[in-house]
């Protein structure tokens, strides 16, 4: 089970680090208007995105 939780950290470092080494400008203008967006819509969205991933994991797990 490590194993596989270690591969799908691994898998999410390189998909995460992928926009910053191919578009670093495009990367750091999309953080500053993250900065700027409230808690409140960054909560939903996150909330979203493991929501999505979650059922994505059970999918594919049938």
């Amino acid at each position: 089970m490590w194993d596989t939780f270690l591969q799908a950290v691994g898998l999410m470092l390189v998909i995460e680090g992928i926009l910053p080494f191919i578009y670093p400008g495009r990367w750091r203008s999309l953080v500053v208007q993250l900065a700027t967006i409230p808690d409140n819509q960054l909560r939903w969205g996150g909330l979203i995105t493991m929501i999505v991933g979650v059922c994505l994991l059970i999918a594919m797990s049938n």
